[in-house]
């Protein structure tokens, strides 16, 4: 005797705006319904925190030249800071008035976890700049830049020390490397955002630099030139993350 099956989810998926699509197979003794799997959206997670503000330039600990045609900057706590991890990264910072993205360009020192010291354009779209000290939520996001990478050779570099800055990024680094000619090297990231390649040297150029962004995306670019205190474009920019 073949047994009958309710699905009760129905009502509940349509009132979603949910597509709902089954497929039955039959055998001698009973039917089954394949349902569709359903997720959520991925995204990166919440931070819960406050905010203040600071005269910013664009400059700061990561290293970056100043921006006076776009201060929408901030400045990361020191627990999350990591190395310079989010330096170049791009999170959207929601309080009371409403949201802003910022660029993070700088280290707050004495900062919490949580805390993200804005400039002052920034905190004025979020709150009013008399209450100096609110709370946010904020999130690492993706947003759309003109542009590839660009790669930026520290003043001071040459063959035996290579100090290489990733600059115009939408989303986090994660990983730089440079091909030798028989394998990949991945090299270090120290405090003030630089990738810095000694004992040996990357040598004279041209080189293959290959980046990983925080979600694994990569890009390889060849024939970068060195070029001392210069900055040299990609020729590709990251697809956008969660």
């Amino acid at each position: 005797m073949r047994r009958p099956i309710f699905i009760l989810l129905i009502a509940a998926l349509a009132l979603l705006g949910l597509a709902l699509t089954t497929s039955r197979v039959r055998s001698d003794s009973e039917w089954y319904v394949y349902l569709p799997l359903l997720t959520r959206p991925k995204e990166n997670p919440l931070h819960t925190g406050i905010a203040t503000y600071y005269d910013a330039t664009g400059a700061g600990a990561c290293s970056f030249d100043p921006s006076p045609n776009d201060l929408m900057v901030a400045a990361l706590n020191a627990q999350e800071y990591n190395t310079a991890a989010y330096c170049g990264a791009y999170v959207q910072v929601n309080g009371a008035k409403g949201s802003v993205i910022v660029r993070i360009v700088d280290l707050c020192p004495e900062c919490l976890a949580g805390h993200l010291d804005l400039s002052r354009e920034a905190f004025d779209r979020i709150d009013d700049l008399p209450k100096g000290r609110v709370p946010i939520t904020w999130r690492v996001v993706s947003p759309a830049i003109s542009g590839p990478i660009a790669y930026h050779f520290k003043e001071g570099s040459n063959q035996w020390w290579t100090a290489v800055q990733i600059r115009n990024h939408r989303n986090p680094i994660a990983k730089f490397e440079y091909w030798t000619g028989s394998q990949w090297v991945s090299v270090p990231r120290v405090s003030y955002n630089f990738f810095v390649q000694t004992n040996p040297g990357m040598g004279v150029g041209p080189y293959t630099f290959r980046v990983t962004d925080s979600y694994t995306h990569t890009l390889t670019d060849n024939g970068i030139p060195f070029i001392e205190k210069g900055t040299i474009n990609g020729v590709a920019q990251f697809p956008p993350g969660p």
